[in-house]
């Protein structure tokens, strides 16, 4: 594995870190066909848990072999795959040495009736994540929740214990739950909470979701206008985030999230990239498409992401 230039000048913002714990962040950020660019497309395939079998595969039935969504990321190049422990257990003597393998510690599922207080079982450890052998564990937190301040607790612990054993953490930041609106959960001063809480909380990877232009919060709406924030687009919006992520200073990934057009999942990409975001965890709007359309998709992210290919306005203008 050869580290480049780029990716040691990310290590360097994780000086506190252990070796093993870098070399783990440096297999993500050296894999596939963003390596060494500080770049990352990652596969995540954890929605079985969140809604169900048919909801998540019966598009796609190949889907529903575990085998399919690992093969399919390093078909497609990707920097890593994430799932859950039976999914990367069914996978992790094929795969382990083909592509960084993350195991995601906790789930949900769309059985439970929590609203205001949403939140998530603990599923698997940083032992299965070390005897897996993955290069990290990742976990879910609901800032916002009547829970939060539990998971918190939790996700304390297990970072902890990551970073003694070696391996690296990234963490899912979904606000939602207490008294947060529907619009609030994108809204882009809720996200970049959340971003900066994942940050704060130790966090080497974070992944969010893309925000929208809605302000949540009125005293920080009042800040936003004062000082004439820039969030008037979604590139804007992307940049903001990564400077609540100590000014850029930690990898961020934002999330593909439920299946939609091509479109919009290119412009998505476009718009990371532009505000400088590291990448995108597209799970859903790939994995439910046929596999010929999905390795497409990916393969145009990836060039997005590599600066070669650009999409909307901007490459229309260039080609006329």
């Amino acid at each position: 594995m050869k580290v480049s230039q780029r990716v040691r000048k990310i290590l360097d913002n994780y000086d506190s870190d252990n070796p093993g714990t870098k070399a783990n962040i440096a297999r993500v950020l050296c894999n596939g066909r963003l390596g060494g660019t500080g770049k990352v497309v990652i596969l995540p395939v954890d929605q079985g848990f969140e809604h169900g079998p048919a909801r998540s595969f019966g598009a796609n039935p190949a889907g529903y072999d575990p085998s399919y969504h690992a093969q399919l990321a390093v078909d497609a190049g990707l920097n890593a795959y994430a799932s859950v422990l039976g999914m990367i257990e069914a996978v992790a003597d094929q795969y382990a040495a083909q592509i960084p393998l993350i195991l995601k510690v906790n789930s949900s599922n769309s059985l439970s009736r929590a609203k205001e207080a949403p939140s998530q079982a603990i599923t698997g450890s940083v032992d299965d994540a070390i005897r897996l052998g993955c290069a990290a564990i990742g976990y879910t937190i609901y800032p916002g929740s009547d829970l939060a301040f539990d998971m918190l607790q939790d996700l304390r612990e297990l970072i902890a214990e990551a970073k003694a054993k070696g391996i690296a953490a990234v963490v899912w930041s979904y606000p939602r739950g207490g008294a947060l609106s529907k619009d609030g959960e994108l809204a882009i001063d809720i996200d970049a909470y959340a971003a900066h809480i994942a940050a704060l909380m130790g966090a080497h990877i974070i992944k969010v979701k893309l925000p929208t232009g809605f302000l949540e919060q009125g005293e920080a709406k009042k800040v936003y206008e004062k000082e004439g924030i820039d969030i008037s687009t979604q590139a804007a919006r992307v940049r903001h985030v990564m400077q609540a992520a100590f000014n850029g200073q930690r990898i961020v990934v934002f999330s593909g999230g439920a299946i939609k057009g091509a479109d919009a999942v290119y412009q998505d990409a476009q718009d990371i990239y532009d505000g400088g975001g590291n990448g995108q965890i597209i799970g859903r709007n790939t994995f439910q498409r046929p596999r010929e359309q999905a390795l497409e998709m990916l393969d145009k992210i990836s060039g997005i992401f590599l600066g070669k290919v650009r999409h909307g306005q901007a490459a229309k203008v260039a080609a006329e």
